[in-house]
């Protein structure tokens, strides 16, 4: 029989992987810069646009 332990920690990973490819963590991180920093942090759309466009922007090398 599996403990708890392993299950657990299975879904923490797969919790943790989502966030990153959803981009949940980047907002949480984002958070936590403007509290460190004592700004005042943008919306959470704006913060979407904001990322949206910046990465719309940027030259990358690729092929397509």
């Amino acid at each position: 029989m599996i403990g708890v332990a392993p299950v657990r920690r299975a879904l923490a990973g797969v919790r943790w992987y989502a966030r990153q490819l959803s981009g949940e963590a980047k907002w949480d991180d984002y958070l936590l810069d403007c509290e460190r920093q004592g700004a005042q942090p943008m919306s959470r759309r704006e913060f979407e646009r904001h990322r949206d466009h910046h990465r719309e922007q940027s030259t990358q090398g690729r092929c397509c």
